[in-house]
């Protein structure tokens, strides 16, 4: 969650299905632009502490896939 907040995103948290199937989470976080993600995104394989995330990642094999979606909000800001 820290790694989004420090380099210019805000983390929502992660969520777990109350049914359903249970192997699945998510982690909602957002960026004020596309290029800020797309400058976050610059950090994974460069970064220590993204290279460090990876690693644990990887060894403990927490994560079965990984998808992305890009979405907006349905009602302006301040509705």
């Amino acid at each position: 969650m820290r790694h989004v907040d420090e380099h210019g995103g805000t983390h929502h948290g992660y969520y777990l299905p109350a049914e359903s199937v249970s192997d699945r989470a998510e982690s909602l976080f957002s960026f004020p632009s596309l290029a800020a993600y797309e400058q976050y995104r610059t950090l994974f394989g460069t970064h220590p502490d993204f290279i460090a995330a990876d690693r644990i990642r990887d060894e403990s094999g927490c994560v079965l896939r990984y998808e992305r979606t890009f979405m907006r909000p349905l009602l302006p800001q301040g509705h």
